[in-house]
C-alpha cells in the first residue's frame, strides 16, 4: 500500500500475538502498543478484516509499560511482551482465557484460581534455536527467528535462555548446522546440534573443547529424533527433580518436558490439591509423557495409570517408576489422537480421577471415553485456550460435567503463550453459561 498518513488513536486491547488493537474505522494491529495508550501510528499493510500498522510514537503510555530488559526485543521473535509488566501480562492472559471460555465453550468456572507464576527471567530449560552462518560477516548467527521476518535473530545474549554458542563459527560444517536444541537439567545443560553433514575430526575436537569450556554436553542429530547420539558416548542421563514428591525423572535431550521448571513443580502441586487424591483413588493420566504428573501423584493415590502415544516416552516413564521405587504406577502405549479401543487393558479399569495434558490440538478423541469412565474429578491442563474451550464445552454441555475452577499458568513469561488448567466434577453445581472477565 502507498504510504499512509499518520493517525492518532487509542489502543483498546491486545491480539493473541501481543499487538495493540486500535478500533474506530477499520481495525488496526500495532506491534509494540499497549492497551490504554494513546499513540501515533501509520498503517502499513491492508487485510480484509484489519490493517497492520507501525508504532510511530507513544503519546500517553500505559502505567503497565516497562523498559524491555533485552536489547533484541522487538526484532527477536522469542518474546512479545517484555514491554508489559509481568503482573499485567498475567492479567491479559487471564482475560484471554475467560473470553475464550465465554465465546467458545459458553461457560464460566464456579471460581477462578489464582495464577500460577514463577521466575520471569532465565527460566527456559527447553528451546529450539535457529543457526545460520553469515558468510559476509564471517560469523554464525544463533537465536530465535525474527519477529517479522524468516531470518535468525542475531543475539548477543538471551534474557530468558542463555546458550554459549558463539564459538561454533570455527566448524567446517558451520553451513550445514541449521538448528540447536537446548535442554537444561538440574545438573547439566545439553545442546543437540542438527548436523546435515558429519563433523570432521577437527570439528569433533573443537566441539569437545567448546563443551569443556562452557560446561555443556553435546549431542549430534544427523536425521530424525531417533538419530540423536552423544558426541562422546555413553552420556549420563539428564534429570530433574520434583521437590515435594521427591520424584527424580530422567529424560533425553529431545524429550518433551515442561519449559519452566519452577512453574512445572508448582503445577504438579496444584494438580494434587485440585484432584484431592487419597489412598482409595485410582488416577488415569492421559498424554502422560515420561511420567511428570503420573509418578508424583502416585505418591498420594492408591494407583496411577499413565497413557502416552510415544513409545520412547513410555519406556522412559517405566524406567522412572522403577528408579523411584514407585510400584503403584503403570504405563500403556496408545494412540490418543483417535478414540481408544474399549477392549484395551487400561480402558477396562475403573478410575476415580482423570488428568489430561494434551498437545495444542486438545483431546477431542478422548472426551467420550473420559465421560464413559465416570470419574469424580477431571483435571484438564492445556497449552491452547481455544482447544481447551472447545473440549470443555463438550464435557459440560454434552456429558454433564460441571466446571468448578479454572486459571492461567505462566509457563512462558514475556510470550503470548497461554497455559491454563480447568477442574471439572461429575454432577454437582453446573457451570454458568456466560463468562465475565476475572
Amino acid at each position: 500500500m502507498s504510504a499512509a498518513a499518520p493517525e492518532t488513536a487509542l489502543v483498546t486491547g491486545l491480539t493473541h500475538d501481543g499487538e495493540g488493537v486500535v478500533r474506530g474505522g477499520k481495525t488496526a494491529f500495532v506491534a509494540g502498543a499497549l492497551p490504554g495508550e494513546r499513540i501515533r501510528l501509520r498503517r502499513t499493510r491492508r487485510h480484509r478484516q484489519h490493517d497492520d500498522a507501525e508504532l510511530l510514537e507513544v503519546l500517553e503510555p500505559s502505567g503497565a509499560r516497562v523498559a524491555p530488559r533485552c536489547p533484541h526485543f522487538g526484532v527477536c521473535g522469542g518474546c512479545a511482551l517484555q514491554h508489559l509488566a509481568p503482573a499485567a501480562q498475567l492479567a491479559a492472559k487471564q482475560t484471554e482465557l475467560a473470553e475464550t471460555l465465554a465465546r467458545v465453550a459458553r461457560v464460566q468456572p464456579a471460581r477462578w484460581l489464582a495464577p500460577l507464576a514463577g521466575p520471569v527471567w532465565a527460566y527456559r530449560r527447553r528451546a529450539r534455536l535457529g543457526v545460520k552462518f553469515v558468510r559476509k560477516k564471517g560469523c554464525v548467527v544463533v537465536g530465535f527467528r525474527e519477529r517479522a521476518a524468516p531470518y535468525v535473530a542475531q543475539l548477543t545474549r538471551c534474557e530468558v535462555l542463555a546458550a554459549p554458542v558463539g564459538e561454533l563459527t570455527e566448524l567446517s560444517i558451520r553451513e550445514r548446522l541449521p538448528q540447536i536444541e537446548v535442554a537444561v537439567a538440574d545438573h547439566a545443560t545439553a545442546l543437540v546440534l542438527r548436523v546435515l553433514s558429519a563433523p570432521s575430526e577437527a570439528d569433533a575436537a573443537r566441539l569437545r573443547q567448546f563443551g569443556a569450556a562452557y560446561g555443556v554436553r553435546l549431542y549430534l542429530q544427523p536425521a530424525g529424533l531417533e538419530s540423536v547420539v552423544p558426541l562422546d558416548p555413553p552420556a549420563e542421563p539428564l534429570r530433574y527433580t520434583l521437590g515435594r514428591s521427591g520424584v527424580e525423572l530422567e529424560f533425553a535431550p529431545v524429550d518433551f518436558i515442561q519449559v519452566n521448571g519452577a512453574v512445572n513443580e508448582a503445577l504438579v502441586e496444584r494438580a494434587a490439591e485440585l484432584l484431592q487424591l487419597d489412598g482409595a483413588a485410582t488416577l488415569l493420566d492421559l498424554y502422560c509423557g515420561l511420567g511428570n504428573f503420573t509418578l508424583a501423584l502416585a505418591r498420594v493415590a492408591g494407583r496411577a495409570v499413565g497413557v502416552e502415544g510415544e513409545g520412547a516416552l513410555i519406556e522412559r516413564a517405566r524406567g522412572n517408576a522403577r528408579r523411584n521405587g514407585i510400584g503403584n504406577a503403570e504405563f500403556h502405549l496408545a494412540n490418543l489422537a483417535t478414540p481408544p479401543d474399549a477392549t484395551a487393558s487400561w480402558m477396562r479399569q475403573a478410575y476415580t480421577h482423570v488428568l489430561l495434558d494434551p498437545p495444542r490440538t486438545g483431546a477431542p478423541a478422548m472426551l467420550a471415553a473420559v465421560a464413559a469412565l465416570a470419574p469424580q474429578r477431571v483435571l484438564y491442563i492445556s497449552c491452547h485456550p481455544g482447544s481447551l474451550a472447545r473440549d470443555l464445552g463438550v464435557l459440560v454441555h454434552e456429558h454433564g460435567f460441571a466446571l468448578q475452577a479454572a486459571g492461567v499458568v505462566d509457563m512462558f513469561p514475556h510470550t503470548t503463550h497461554v497455559e491454563s488448567l480447568a477442574l471439572l466434577t461429575a454432577g454437582g453445581r453446573r457451570a454458568e453459561r456466560t463468562a465475565p472477565r476475572p
